[in-house]
Formats: structure tokens, C-alpha cells, sequence
């Protein structure tokens, strides 16, 4: 486990100490499991602009393929 040394927003802070002592959970647990929901939330988006990004190239290309297709069919 690594050790880090953490800045915070006061409001942040205290509403997290209001959070925690209502919830009977330590600090450091809190933060981990805030952190790795958040890391899974932005993979995600990540994911999603990826995807998005990817299909809009696949669009393109098909869209390229149907004109070519359109050019045979007029040919004949």
C-alpha cells in the first residue's frame, strides 16, 4: 500500500468527517473506495468517447463503401 500526502478543500473535508462518522468508517477506507469508484467512473468515459469516437470512423468508412456500392449498381 502506498502512502500519500493529501491536500483537501475545507468543505470537502469537513462534510467527509460528517460522512464517515455517520457511516462508522475510517477515513482512509472512505477515501479508497471514493477514489476507486471515481477511477471506474472515468474509465467509462473513457470508454465511451472512445467508442464514439470509433464509430464515427466506422460511419464514415460504410458510408464510403454504400456510395461505391451505389456507383456498381448505376453502372449496370
Amino acid at each position: 500500500m502506498k502512502n500519500l500526502s493529501l491536500k483537501m478543500d475545507d468543505l470537502i473535508f469537513h462534510e467527509t468527517e460528517k460522512i464517515i462518522a455517520k457511516m462508522n468508517k475510517n477515513r482512509n477506507r472512505y477515501i479508497n473506495e471514493a477514489v476507486g469508484f471515481y477511477n471506474l467512473l472515468q474509465k467509462r468515459r473513457i470508454l465511451s468517447r472512445q467508442l464514439r469516437k470509433e464509430s464515427r470512423i466506422v460511419r464514415e468508412e460504410s458510408m464510403k463503401v454504400l456510395g461505391e456500392f451505389e456507383k456498381l449498381q448505376d453502372e449496370d
